[in-house]
C-alpha cells in the first residue's frame, strides 16, 4: 500500500495539522548514514597529532604517541588512590586520552605481585587442557586453531576453576577506576584469555565490538551518530600474562584513530588497511603491564616471530551498564564458586577498593531489565536493587553461601517477565 501524495490532517484538540507526505528533495535534510566513500586524507590528519606531556601532567612517559603511567609510583609516591580528588583528576586524563586524545594508554606495573599472574596462568592452562580433551582447539576470529589458543569467557572459568587467584586477579582497584573513568559505575567486566603461540600471524586491522564484528552491509544501515556513539559502550583492554616484546607481535595502533567517524566503514577498505601497516605503533610490555583503549581505534595484533615463546594475554572487554556484552556470565555460578573468598576478603580488609572492584567484577551491576510490578523501587529510588547491592549487603551481614545464593534465586525469579 503506497502512501497518498494528497495531505493527511491529524486532529489534535480543536487543531488541525496538515501534513504534506510529498517528497521533498530540495529540502537539504543531511542523511542519517554514510553515503560517501571514507577519505583518507581525513584519517591522516587527524593522526598527524602529536600527544603532549604537558596535556596529561600524571603520565610517567610518552612513547610513540601513546602515554605510558607507571602505577607503583602512583600508588606508593602519590597515594592516588586514597586520594579521591587526586584520582579524579587521573582518570580525567584518561577520559580524555581515550576519546579526545591518542585513543590507548599504558599502565605499567598493573599487577606487581607477579605470583597473581602466574596462578591465574596455571588455572589458565588447567582450562586449556580440560577443553582440548572434550573438543578441538580453539582459534578466534582472526587465528586459526594451532597458532593461537583461545579460552573464551575466561573470566567465567577462572572463576570457576581457582576462585583463590580469581578474587586476588580483579580485585585490583586500578581495574575499576580504569573502567569507570570510561564507563561510570556498574559496568560489566568479561575476559578472553589469548595465547599466541610461535609463527602465529599478525591481525588485518580493524575497530572492536560492537560494530567491529558487524558487516560493511549491516554497519551502514546503522546511523552516523549511532556508529559514533557505539565507542561509549566498551573498554578494550589486555593484560600481559607474559613478558611482550617487539618480536612476539605486541598489539599494534594507530593513534587518534578512534576519532575517524567514518571508520567503521574505512577499516575494511584496502587503502585504509594500507597506510594502518605503514603508520602503525607499538610498545613491549613486561609481565604484569596492562593496554587500555577506545574500541573504536584502528588497531591489530602483531605477528609472533619468537621461536619457543607464546605471547599471552589476558583481554578485557568492559561495557557500560546500558550496552550488551559480548559473552553471557553465569553470575550466579561465579558468586557461588567464591563466596568463601569474597567473604575472607571482606573480614580482613573491610569495604575498600579490593571489595568494590570484585564485586563489579563479580555481580551485575545494573539492575534492568526487571520486573516493576513484583520489584517496586524503594522509597526515594527510581531503580530497584542490583545484584551488586545483594552482594554488598551480605557480606555487611556475614551471610553464609546457602544464604546469599537464596536471596540472588528471589532476586532472578521477581525479575522474570
Amino acid at each position: 500500500m503506497g502512501l497518498s501524495p494528497e495531505p493527511v490532517q491529524l486532529r489534535s484538540s480543536n487543531r488541525v495539522h496538515d501534513f504534506d507526505l510529498t517528497p521533498h528533495p530540495a529540502a537539504g535534510l543531511p542523511s542519517r548514514i554514510f553515503t560517501s566513500t571514507p577519505c583518507l586524507d581525513s584519517l591522516k590528519k587527524l593522526c598527524s597529532q602529536t600527544t603532549s606531556q604537558a596535556t596529561y601532567p600524571l603520565v610517567s612517559s610518552i612513547i610513540h604517541n601513546v602515554p605510558v603511567y607507571y602505577l607503583p609510583d602512583l600508588s606508593s609516591v602519590h597515594h592516588v588512590l586514597s586520594n579521591p580528588k587526586l584520582l579524579s583528576n587521573l582518570q580525567d586524563e584518561w577520559h580524555h586520552i581515550l576519546l579526545s586524545g591518542p585513543g590507548v594508554l599504558v599502565l605499567k606495573g598493573m599487577f606487581t605481585d607477579c605470583s597473581v599472574i602466574s596462578s591465574t596462568n596455571d588455572a589458565f592452562e588447567q582450562i586449556v587442557a580440560r577443553e582440548r580433551a572434550t573438543s578441538e582447539d580453539k582459534g578466534d576470529h582472526f587465528g586459526t586453531a594451532g597458532t593461537n589458543t583461545r579460552i573464551w569467557n575466561s573470566l567465567q572459568k577462572h572463576c570457576i576453576a581457582d576462585p583463590e587467584s580469581f578474587v586476588q586477579y580483579y580485585s585490583n582497584p586500578w581495574l575499576a577506576a580504569i573502567c569507570e573513568a570510561w564507563l561510570g559505575p556498574a559496568f560489566r567486566v568479561t575476559a578472553q584469555a589469548n595465547i599466541v603461540h610461535p609463527g602465529g600471524k599478525a591481525q588485518t586491522s580493524h575497530r572492536d565490538y560492537h560494530l567491529g564484528f558487524q558487516s560493511a552491509e549491516v554497519t551502514n544501515r546503522f546511523p552516523k551518530a549511532i556508529q559514533v556513539a557505539s565507542q561509549f559502550l566498551t573498554l578494550q583492554g589486555a593484560v600481559a600474562h607474559s613478558n611482550m616484546p617487539a618480536a612476539s607481535g605486541p598489539t599494534r595502533f594507530l593513534p587518534f584513530s578512534q576519532m575517524f567517524e567514518e571508520g567503521f566503514l574505512a577499516y575494511r577498505l584496502p587503502e585504509f588497511q594500507n597506510w594502518f601497516e605503514q603508520r602503525w605503533v607499538a610498545l613491549d610490555l613486561e609481565i604484569g603491564d596492562a593496554v587500555f583503549f577506545n574500541p573504536a581505534l584502528f588497531h591489530a595484533a602483531g605477528e609472533n616471530k619468537m621461536a619457543d615463546f607464546d605471547r599471552k594475554a589476558n583481554l578485557l572487554q568492559i561495557s557500560s551498564a546500558f550496552g550488551k556484552t559480548m559473552e553471557n556470565l553465569d553470575t550466579f555460578n561465579m558468586i557461588s564458586a567464591c563466596w568463601e573468598e569474597l567473604i575472607k576478603k571482606f573480614e580482613s580488609e573491610g569495604q575498600g577498593e579490593g571489595i568494590e572492584c570484585l564485586v563489579k567484577a563479580l555481580a551485575e551491576g545494573y539492575p534492568f531489565p526487571t520486573n516493576l510490578d513484583r520489584r517496586v523501587p524503594g522509597p526515594g529510588g527510581m531503580a530497584p536493587s542490583s545484584e551488586q547491592d545483594l552482594v554488598k549487603h551480605g557480606l555487611h551481614e556475614h551471610w553464609a553461601k546457602e544464604h546469599i545464593l537464596e536471596e540472588l534465586r528471589i532476586l532472578r525469579m521477581e525479575s522474570a517477565a
